[in-house]
């Protein structure tokens, strides 16, 4: 059967894709990655507020931003119009990330039974795994990626709210309007930023390694 370049890189596309995706949805919807940094953040102390009142407050907001039909709400935080119209826009980057994981899963998953089924068959890239380039190529970009916000975390975070809040400044919270930007401080960010980039990137080396194993594999069936 002759190996299809077409459904090979568009099964590459669906796995890098939901690799991303999931990896972003961790500290999202991973909860207690929240609760366990309130007492190394001080945030107690920072808000003046108790952990249950803390925990309840990003509770809420998270709702807001992962189900459908839920109100906005900061539980004992203080929000204004502005703070509520920057959570709305990142309610539809929410969404945007859970339906490109659902997306990307279907069809890897679709993609992955044609080719058990012998539909076609997969094409390898300079003679490995299409899993290697997969994760060569991954590895490479965020690795890039993290060293550059890893140099000046600060611009990098700067810079990510231009590029997916253009012309908006509602992200630039003032804690005497919104309080919840003292629950969630810059620090919190960078430590969400962290999991996602290990995610990825020990994602990505355990593809490059199993490309790896499995081309002495079949040069030693040969």
């Amino acid at each position: 059967m002759q190996k299809n370049k077409l459904l090979t890189s568009l099964l590459a596309i669906c796995v890098v894709i939901f690799v991303i995706t999931f990896s972003i949805g961790l500290p999202i919807y991973f909860r207690p990655f929240y609760y366990m940094q309130i007492d190394s953040l001080g945030i107690e102390e920072e808000t003046g507020y108790t952990k249950e009142e803390i925990k309840q407050g990003y509770d809420e907001i998270l709702d807001f931003l992962t189900l459908p039909g839920k109100e906005y709400g900061t539980g004992v935080f203080e929000s204004s119009e502005e703070g509520e119209s920057h959570f709305a826009d990142c309610k539809r980057l929410f969404t945007l990330n859970l339906v490109l994981l659902i997306t990307s899963f279907v069809g890897m998953v679709t993609l992955i039974a044609l080719n058990k089924l012998k539909k076609f068959t997969l094409y390898r890239p300079f003679g490995k795994h299409f899993l290697y380039t997969c994760g060569s190529g991954t590895l490479i970009f965020f690795a890039v990626l993290g060293g550059l916000c890893a140099l000046n975390f600060d611009r990098a975070f700067e810079i990510f709210h231009a590029i997916f809040f253009p012309g908006k400044e509602n992200w630039m919270f003032n804690p005497w309007e919104d309080e919840i930007i003292l629950a969630m401080p810059q620090e919190f960010f960078m430590r969400c930023g962290i999991l996602i980039g290990a995610s990825i990137i020990l994602t990505s080396i355990a593809f490059i390694i199993y490309g790896i194993l499995d081309k002495r594999k079949r040069e030693n069936s040969k």
